[in-house]
């Protein structure tokens, strides 16, 4: 039995993978040795990787030195090749979600949306090299900045009524954020079909469902993508 931890922005996501199975999940608002003992159970470890987007502090170092942990890094050997320019700054859930992708699409061209805190959209070709991608602000996080960085406008929340246009305030900042976002993802992946046809989109993060739901294109959505991904770098590396 495998433990997998990835600790993100907003929270942290543990699973326990039997070989290539998926057994059990759950999403924990503290990363303790304490919340993740409760999670494992009775259930005896053989091996952990853990990711985080944070630094190392107190409890994290905990985890690791309990469970004799693999922590993911830049040195960390990988089952795909890596063409970037400062592969010491890629955020470690980027390289479990193009790795996951990789294992789930084996020798297609893939476009990778993890949609959560932040927007990532990533490139790996059918050989398994990954081409870089881009960063923009999630859903929430562009919620938060009209609200933050104006004098009048309201925080509003992600809406199921996702209009073309508002007749409000309130509306139309619900359909900047969302169509805005919308067209953003559209665009990149018109450019990748048109290079080339049968480019697999694959949609994982908090609002993948949102983005399956909305868009035209094929596309898969995996809320455990990178959690899969994880879990091939561990085996890589066993």
């Amino acid at each position: 039995m495998k433990l997998i931890i990835d600790i993100g922005n907003t929270a942290v996501k543990t699973a326990l993978f039997e070989d290539k199975e998926l057994i059990s999940s759950s999403i924990l608002n503290d990363c303790t040795l304490q919340n993740i003992l409760v999670f494992v159970g009775e259930q005896t470890i053989s091996h952990t990787i853990i990711s985080s987007v944070k630094a190392v502090d107190t409890d994290l170092e905990k985890i690791i030195q309990h469970f004799d942990a693999h922590f993911l890094n830049e040195n960390t050997p990988l089952p795909i090749t890596i063409d970037y320019k400062t592969p010491d700054t890629l955020g470690k859930d980027r390289i479990a979600a193009v790795v996951g992708a990789s294992f789930l699409f084996p020798k297609q061209d893939i476009l990778v949306l993890d949609a959560g805190t932040c927007l990532t959209i990533d490139f790996i070709n059918k050989e398994k090299v990954y081409k870089g991608g881009r960063i923009s602000p999630g859903i929430r996080m562009r919620y938060k900045a009209l609200n933050q960085f104006t004098s009048n406008l309201p925080l509003c929340e992600f809406s199921e009524s996702n209009m073309k246009m508002g007749d409000d305030t309130n509306s139309s900042i619900i359909s900047g954020v969302q169509k805005g976002i919308l067209a953003e993802v559209q665009e990149i992946i018109n450019v990748y079909k048109i290079e080339n046809k049968d480019t697999i989109i694959a949609v994982t993060g908090g609002d993948c469902f949102f983005f399956e739901k909305e868009l035209k294109s094929s596309i898969f959505a995996n809320p455990f993508l990178v959690m899969e991904g994880l879990n091939e770098i561990l085996d890589y590396n066993e």
